[in-house]
């Protein structure tokens, strides 16, 4: 089984058996269907960055693949701190809409 960092952040992982590893969803580096996956053979950043431009790019990428929803299941149950997984953007283990952009919110004029 493979052991993400991100799991190792989290206390208790490795006494829980309710996690899905990553090796679950991606298969083993061995087996030649796990390079055929966008998400190895897209730029790993992509996945990860602050852009909304990327992160709509790593949703198209996820939209066929035929992993999408073991790999959602997986992030969710892993409890991912961030990044696109299984076309849904995650913060801290949730799953949002898009990400809030630093600074005040914009000023919505009262009708």
């Amino acid at each position: 089984m493979t052991v993400l960092f991100s799991e190792l952040q989290l206390p208790g992982w490795a006494e829980t058996g309710d996690k899905i590893g990553l090796s679950d969803v991606t298969f083993t580096y061995d087996d030649a269907k796990a390079f055929t996956l966008p998400c190895h053979t897209a730029d790993p950043e992509l996945f990860f960055a602050d852009d909304d431009g990327a992160t709509a790019a790593a949703k198209a990428l996820c939209g066929g693949c035929p992993m999408r929803n073991a790999c959602l299941d997986g992030a969710l149950s892993r409890q991912e701190p961030c990044g696109v997984w299984g076309g849904q953007l995650i913060e801290d283990g949730v799953i949002i809409e898009r990400r809030r952009r630093a600074g005040r919110p914009p000023k919505v004029s009262a009708a």
